[in-house]
C-alpha cells in the first residue's frame, strides 16, 4: 500500500495530523527518527507518569475495590462490563482477563459489547441510550459487578447502566479521564478511577493498567494467585 500513490492517502493525512514530523518535505531522515524518537520517549514518560500518579491517589481504593469484587465473585456475582467505542474493546479486554485468566480462577463475566444482535436489536428497537442498561435489567443481580468505561465520563448510556445496575444491588465500578465528566456527579457510583489526562490514548493506555490490577488484586484476595514473594520463591 506504500508503494501506491493512489492508496493510504487518508490514512496518511491522518498519521501527518498526530506526527507532523511525518509531513511531505521533511527530507533529512536523520532529523524525522530523531523527532520520532522523541515523540515516542514523550508520551511513555506521560503514560508512566500518569500510572504513578493513578497508584499513588488511587491505590488504597484500588484494593478495597478488589476486596469488595472479590466477596461477590466468592458469593456466585458475575461482571458485566461496557463502554463505547474504544472502551467497548476495553470492556471485552475486562470480561476475557476475568473469564480466561492467564493463571488464578476463571471468574464469571461478560462484556455486554460483545453480542452484536442483542446491541443492533436494542438500538434499534428501543434507542442506544438503554443498550447496556436493558441487558443489565435482564441479566442482572443483586451480588453482581458492573464495570463501565468511557474516556470523557460522559458517555449517556454508560450513566444509565450504572443507574440500573445501582437499582439491582450491583457493585458500580466506572473508570473515566480527564475530570471524570458526568460520571463524577452521577451519585451511584461505588467507585470510580478518574486517569487524570485529556488525551484519549492516554487515558485507555492507564485505564487498561487500572482493571488489569484490579484483577490481580482480585485474584490475590480470593487466595487464587501467590503474592509476588512467593512466585519469587523457588
Amino acid at each position: 500500500m506504500l508503494d501506491d500513490p493512489g492508496l493510504g492517502t487518508l490514512a496518511d493525512e491522518g498519521a501527518r495530523g498526530l506526527y507532523p514530523f511525518l509531513s511531505p518535505g521533511r527530507a533529512d531522515l536523520g532529523a524525522v527518527l530523531a523527532e520520532a524518537r522523541r515523540s515516542t520517549e514523550e508520551k511513555a514518560a506521560e503514560i508512566t507518569r500518569l500510572r504513578w500518579q493513578v497508584a499513588e491517589v488511587a491505590g488504597d481504593e484500588l484494593a478495597e475495590c478488589a476486596q469488595e469484587m472479590a466477596i461477590r465473585f466468592a458469593a456466585g456475582g458475575r461482571l458485566f462490563a461496557f463502554g463505547n467505542g474504544g472502551s467497548s474493546t476495553d470492556a471485552q479486554e475486562v470480561a476475557t482477563t476475568f473469564l480466561h485468566p492467564p493463571c488464578g480462577l476463571s471468574l464469571p463475566a461478560l462484556s455486554l459489547t460483545s453480542d452484536v444482535a442483542v446491541v443492533t436489536a436494542l438500538s434499534n428497537d428501543v434507542g442506544f441510550d438503554v443498550v447496556f442498561a436493558r441487558q443489565l435489567a435482564a441479566l442482572g443481580r443483586r451480588g453482581d459487578i458492573a464495570v463501565g468505561l468511557s474516556t470523557s465520563g460522559g458517555s449517556f448510556n454508560v450513566l444509565k447502566a450504572f443507574e440500573e445496575a445501582a437499582r439491582r444491588g450491583m457493585l458500580t465500578v466506572g473508570l473515566a479521564g480527564d475530570q471524570g465528566g458526568r460520571l463524577a456527579d452521577l451519585g451511584v457510583l461505588d467507585y470510580l478511577f478518574v486517569i487524570p489526562s485529556s488525551s484519549v490514548h492516554r487515558i485507555q493506555e492507564a485505564q487498561t493498567t487500572v482493571y488489569h490490577v484490579l484483577w490481580e488484586l482480585t485474584q490475590h484476595a480470593l487466595g487464587a494467585v501467590p503474592g509476588p514473594r512467593a512466585r519469587g520463591a523457588g
